[in-house]
């Protein structure tokens, strides 16, 4: 048995990269930081910063296209996988990157930190559609909850 869930909440690091699959399915990359900070055994606060490779696929990759740039507030949850390539000079390279499955906006107007109201979650299936059959829609977000 085994269990790949993550859940993470952060900033991006760069702007979402918005492309499109051969089938027209949207895809988003972003980088994700978070940062922990802790005090050492030597009693002074430090700080270790995560940095991970995120792609979302579906119409839920063009809100994140529309609505984040760098620097957003975002919580993401997914599952963890190794991307494994061969670069140019024929070495073998992998890197871990999560496969963003929901996200929730977080942070008030302008990327502020407060969430007043709550976020916005966007739970939708690999086509982009929520359990209810329906996709993403503002109009079912009291205008107050909105965070931009």
């Amino acid at each position: 048995m085994s269990y790949n869930k993550v859940i993470m909440l952060g900033n991006m690091t760069r702007d979402p990269e918005l492309s499109y699959l051969p089938s027209q399915t949207a895809v988003v990359e972003f980088g994700l930081a978070t940062t922990r900070k802790y005090r050492g055994t030597d009693g002074e606060m430090k700080e270790d910063t995560c940095f991970v490779d995120c792609r979302l696929y579906g119409k839920r990759a063009e809100v994140v296209s529309k609505y984040f740039k760098k620097g957003s507030p975002i919580m993401i949850e997914g599952r963890l996988a190794l991307d494994r390539w061969e670069a140019p000079d024929g070495s073998k390279r992998s890197k871990h990157r999560i496969f963003v499955e929901n996200f929730e906006f977080v942070g008030g107007p302008g990327g502020g930190s407060s969430n007043q109201g709550g976020g916005i979650r966007s739970s939708m299936d690999e086509q982009g559609m929520s359990a209810d059959g329906g996709g993403f829609d503002e109009r079912d977000i009291p205008a107050d909850d909105i965070p931009f």
